[in-house]
């Protein structure tokens, strides 16, 4: 089984992946650490990381489909996360692989972001990884940042969620919609 997790920057993804592996004792990849280990590795590898979301997810995404394609071919089962999984990236796969992915897409609600910036998003964005940079998007590139990955969502019909009211609340109806997704999975293979 492969677990996909996106969303816009410091809506929880690395906290939820750390949370699958305790539960499900499954390795994760953070795909930063793919960018910055091909980076430092290459500076000529097709981007910076400085570059654009899009830009770094158009380079990294036929190594992340093919570390997808190779777990699932040896059934082996990893999840993975980062900014960098577009939505329209998951028609790359056919039902013989996309059978075996479970894919969950995070973001927020305008509301939300306003109320909760400072006290909850920048706050908690040091949760699992450490970012010794400062939050450089205002509250309004934020909304809108979140208001584009939703259309895009929306637009290739993947399993998205937005946080409106209560983080810790609503969150966990992705840990509810994995967990059936990851049974439905396990009953349907034996």
């Amino acid at each position: 089984m492969i677990i996909l997790i996106s969303g816009v920057g410091s809506t929880g993804k690395t906290l939820m992946a750390q949370n699958l592996l305790e539960r499900y004792h499954i390795p994760y990849l953070s795909i930063d650490h793919l960018k910055m280990g091909l980076y430092r590795g290459d500076k000529n590898c097709g981007f910076t990381p400085l570059d654009n979301t899009k830009v770094i997810g158009n380079n990294l995404w036929p190594i992340l489909k093919g570390i997808i394609k190779t777990n699932i071919e040896n059934e082996q089962h990893i999840i993975i996360e980062g900014c960098y999984i577009l939505p329209r990236y998951l028609k790359d796969f056919d039902s013989k692989y996309s059978e075996k992915i479970i894919s969950v897409f995070l973001g927020f609600s305008a509301n939300y972001i306003q109320e909760n910036f400072e006290a909850r998003i920048v706050r908690y964005r040091n949760a699992v990884e450490l970012r010794s940079y400062p939050e450089e998007r205002t509250i309004k590139e934020l909304i809108t940042e979140h208001k584009e990955f939703k259309e895009h969502c929306l637009q290739s019909r993947v399993k998205y969620f937005e946080i409106k009211d209560d983080y810790d609340k609503e969150i966990l109806e992705v840990y509810d919609y994995i967990d059936t997704e990851k049974q439905r999975r396990d009953l349907t293979k034996n």
